[in-house]
């Protein structure tokens, strides 16, 4: 017999380039030549407007060189380009935000196998325990099963390995949440993700006995591999009141769970 495997008993610039104009520079010629007028080139290039999330950091006026006239008071500065003034006026949208890709089977294998040795301390209890009890989950599931959240704490915990693995990938939604094996087994039965057949990454349930009935489980852990013989090789919690890896006879599985994971 694998450790204990019971339900729950009742128990969220403005860019103003002022040094970047400079008043043209008349030229008088004699008194008998025609009077000419001609605007001088600025001595610098005005400073590019800078990308929105930039500008509106910092403030940057260009600083006249030797060369430039400081404009004076009544100088009107230098009008920015309408698709300066536009790239200034309408920040840039965020980027759009990446969906969380969903974990393999391997990389739920791994994480899975990451935890074998992990055992319970003194007082039957384990971090995979604490993590649920502290979840608003925990709260849900008392409220369905009976107890009380601290009864978590040295409950059977295979079911709760298993959803603890599914938080650390942020995987629940497709790994089941729950403390409850008869429960968890149900969830998958409900998404139309149950069946027979052992594949890497499944979540396996037991019943000792034999028995089929989903109302009959007693443990839970993952596949690891088919062995192509009648057993699978697993990895389960609350084992010998450890994280291990087993061997078993595929005449105590009651059914599989399908996680959809990443191809």
């Amino acid at each position: 017999m694998a450790g204990k495997h019971r339900k729950p008993g009742p128990l969220t610039i403005t860019v103003r380039t002022t040094g970047g104009l400079v008043a043209g520079a008349a030229i008088i010629g004699t008194a008998a030549a025609t009077a000419q007028a001609a605007v001088g080139a600025p001595g610098g290039v005005p400073a590019q407007a800078k990308p929105p999330a930039a500008a509106a950091a910092m403030n940057v006026n260009a600083a006249p060189t030797k060369s430039q006239k400081t404009p004076a008071p009544h100088d009107v500065p230098q009008q920015m380009s309408g698709k300066a003034e536009s790239a200034s006026a309408k920040p840039a949208s965020p980027a759009p935000k990446a969906e969380p890709k969903a974990p393999t089977a391997a990389q739920a294998i791994k994480l899975a196998e990451s935890q074998v040795g992990t055992s319970e301390d003194d007082n039957g209890e384990t971090k995979f325990a604490d993590w649920y009890s502290s979840t608003g989950r925990a709260k849900e599931t008392v409220e369905r099963d009976g107890g009380s959240i601290g009864e978590y704490k040295d409950a059977a915990w295979c079911s709760m390995f298993i959803s603890w693995i599914g938080d650390k990938l942020g995987f629940n939604d497709q790994m089941g949440f729950d403390a409850w094996t008869v429960a968890h087994a149900k969830w998958f039965e409900e998404q139309g993700r149950w069946g027979d057949k052992p594949k890497p990454g499944a979540i396996v349930f037991y019943n000792w006995g034999g028995s089929k009935s989903v109302d009959d489980i007693e443990h839970v852990g993952m596949v690891v591999k088919d062995n192509g013989d009648g057993t699978i090789k697993t990895v389960e919690g609350n084992t010998d009141d450890s994280v291990m890896d087993r061997e078993r006879s595929e005449d105590q599985v009651v059914g599989y769970g399908y996680p959809d994971y990443a191809k």
